[in-house]
């Protein structure tokens, strides 16, 4: 049975719960890591929803994961986890306009390459 479907729905769970964690933390700002700041910082954390969506994403793709560990070898499972690299960096260049300079497309071709050799095993 082909599990790639299930590996790349929680690739796509965890990337999307990083873009979600960005999201709120750009809401919430910078800040300084200080005694002064945890309780602040701590509740608008807990309180922004973005934070809130991007942790229960973690949460269901940790349990699609499980689903997936039991069903397929780790050895060809865990590195298509870096599928994940490429949709956040495609993903926070449209949402964040954040850079993807010539060396960071490289590396997601050399990831592009390595996930295709892996998939072909």
């Amino acid at each position: 049975m082909n599990h790639l479907p299930l590996i790349l729905l929680g690739v796509l769970l965890n990337a999307g719960a990083q873009l979600l964690l960005k999201e709120g933390m750009r809401r919430i700002g910078y800040f300084e890591f200080a005694w002064a700041n945890a309780v602040p910082v701590g509740v608008q954390v807990a309180a922004n929803p973005f934070v809130l969506a991007g942790l229960l994403a973690y949460v269901v793709s940790v349990m699609v994961w499980l689903l997936v560990l039991s069903r397929v070898e780790v050895s060809f499972a865990y590195p298509l986890l870096s599928v994940g690299y490429i949709v956040n960096a495609v993903a926070a260049y449209y949402l964040f306009q954040e850079n993807i300079s010539l060396t960071r497309i490289a590396g997601i071709l050399i990831i592009v390459a390595g996930v295709y050799l892996i998939t072909r095993s």
